[in-house]
């Protein structure tokens, strides 16, 4: 009896991982073709974001990625903490929901569950607008700590069309050198 219910809760998680990594998506979000993840790869400054309960109080927040054996994107997000005053990190792992030249992507950080990553804009790689699951994720990354102006209003003007409030974004201090800088 016990096996029977590990084994339907088991299959549960399963259903809803498939059937939320199906909906990973704004519906008006369209993820960046001819995606090339090696360029993808190394470090990316978070410029804004919504405010979410896992990134509550971070600034010098930043995620670098990197390529693992299997295919996937290990991820490891780190910021500083300013109400506790310490550094905090993350570690988790992404994965192509369909071709690897599309940016549509679903990570976890808590297996099983996984959530919508997607790249959504994309400038030489420098810049990125990622867009979660819903319009309640939004993020703004640059492979330094400040973003063009010009950029900046291009990213916002998109995340606006596809359904985003983006009076709530929140600016990141980008003003601290992190220990898990590589």
């Amino acid at each position: 009896m016990k096996n029977k219910i590990i084994f339907v809760l088991l299959m549960s998680f399963g259903l809803l991982n498939i059937l939320t990594s199906c909906f990973s998506m704004p519906e008006k979000a369209q993820p960046v073709n001819q995606f090339d993840v090696n360029r993808y790869l190394g470090t990316w400054y978070e410029i804004a974001r919504f405010d979410y309960r896992f990134e509550k109080d971070l600034d010098n927040a930043m995620a670098q990625y990197s390529l693992n054996e299997d295919g996937s994107v290990n991820v490891m997000n780190s910021g500083y903490n300013f109400k506790k005053n310490k550094w905090v990190s993350v570690n988790g792992k992404a994965k192509f929901r369909g071709e690897k030249n599309i940016a549509a992507l679903k990570v976890s950080f808590f297996w099983p569950f996984y959530a919508g990553y997607n790249v959504v804009a994309l400038e030489d790689y420098k810049y990125a607008l990622v867009a979660g699951k819903n319009l309640d994720y939004l993020w703004i990354l640059s492979r330094e700590k400040n973003i063009p102006e010009n950029i900046k209003q291009r990213f916002i003007n998109k995340a606006q069309e596809i359904g985003y409030d983006t009076s709530k974004l929140i600016w990141v201090k980008q003003d601290k050198e992190s220990p898990f800088d590589k």
